[in-house]
């Protein structure tokens, strides 16, 4: 017994030793301690006035309910292999989710010039309609999915957007004005993420843009929300035109990182995080914040999702793992949650014969 605790005791200081190089040495001044000192009461500090900025927000929203719902892309559906249709049944009819976001592709919906093709989107909101599920309409150049910027063939968005603009707004006038009576729309995202530059095939980035076609929407139709979603998490709030009806975050909790470690990482951030920012954007510009896409699919390490094995998907997505991003969602309080990825769900379920994501959705959505 001796001799064991002796080796104890060794390991210990050893390991104190090694622990010693890599600690930074503490001040041995008077001054140096109460600098130290003040440092970490002032980091106390400001993250007491975060957590306490986050608690009073989502009280002063308490009384809303909090909905949570989904993203549909039918090409991103039929990208892996599933039917755009029935999958949206799924969401609808089973799941029975009650808010969508939804797109409109210009690539998609003009293929020529002022030949509009809306038929795929009409189907979308007959189906929520008889749901009576509630829509987001993404509208404008950059919309969710790659490339991100849906640009037709016969428009070339690297030139002057004095050349195109007028072309994309006579479109977003079209869609604007075919949905704006439904019963399910809700509200309109202009663009999206319209200044993230380290993602998507995308060219563009004048905020006049952004702001002309905001300030379109707000024409064509003044009685539903706009938003407009931040391009990063990063602490602060948006600055400068167009002032949004309402502002949209991404949450994305585990990634691949392709860069350093060649590993998947966590994002540290807590729930409490996005509901500081919600309460900062209520502070200073009397707007609310929602989660636009909270990561539900599994990110793959290289090339498209369905391109590596279930068990390399499981990495960074299972059952377990879906159960924490709803529990994530509803811990922040923030009042509108579109989960990013139930195409994937159907994906596995009928494609992969794995049911498990489909099945932790029902529960969640019954909740």
């Amino acid at each position: 017994m001796t001799n064991q605790r002796t080796s104890y005791g060794e390991k210990l200081r050893t390991g104190l030793k090694i622990a010693g190089h890599f600690l930074p040495e503490l001040p041995h001044s008077r001054w140096g301690r109460r600098l130290l000192g003040g440092f970490m009461v002032l980091v106390l500090l400001a993250l007491g006035t975060m957590y306490g900025i986050g608690r009073w927000y989502v009280h002063s929203v308490s009384d809303q309910p909090q909905v949570i719902g989904a993203s549909f892309i039918p090409a991103y559906a039929s990208s892996l292999g599933v039917d755009p249709q029935q999958t949206l049944d799924g969401m609808l009819n089973d799941l029975h989710v009650k808010h969508l976001r939804l797109v409109s592709y210009w690539d998609q919906m003009e293929p020529q010039p002022g030949s509009y093709d809306f038929s795929q989107l009409d189907w979308q909101f007959a189906k929520a309609e008889a749901a009576g599920a509630k829509i987001t309409l993404s509208v404008g150049l950059r919309q969710p999915r790659w490339p991100e910027c849906h640009a037709p063939s016969w428009v070339d968005t690297s030139r002057p957007s004095a050349e195109w603009q007028p072309q994309l707004e006579k479109f977003m006038t079209a869609v604007v004005n075919r949905y704006k009576h439904s019963p399910a729309l809700q509200s309109y995202q202009i663009e999206n993420e319209f200044f993230l530059k380290g993602f998507g095939i995308c060219t563009n980035f004048e905020r006049s843009r952004l702001v002309s076609e905001f300030n379109l929407v707000k024409k064509l139709d003044p009685k539903h929300t706009s938003i407009v979603n931040r391009s990063n998490n990063a602490l602060g709030t948006p600055m400068g035109a167009p002032i949004a009806d309402e502002y949209g975050v991404s949450i994305y909790r585990r990634v691949w990182d392709a860069t350093l470690t060649h590993r998947y990482l966590e994002y540290p951030w807590p729930a409490w995080f996005y509901s500081f920012m919600g309460g900062i954007h209520k502070i200073t510009q009397g707007r609310d914040l929602m989660i636009h896409e909270m990561q539900a699919e599994a990110w793959a390490p290289h090339g498209t999702v369905n391109s590596i094995s279930l068990e390399e998907q499981n990495k960074s997505l299972d059952a377990h793992r879906l159960a924490g991003r709803f529990e994530f969602a509803r811990d922040t309080g923030l009042r509108t949650v579109d989960m990013w990825g139930a195409e994937y769900w159907y994906y596995r379920q009928q494609v992969l014969h794995d049911p498990s994501l489909v099945n932790v959705a029902r529960q969640e959505y019954a909740k």
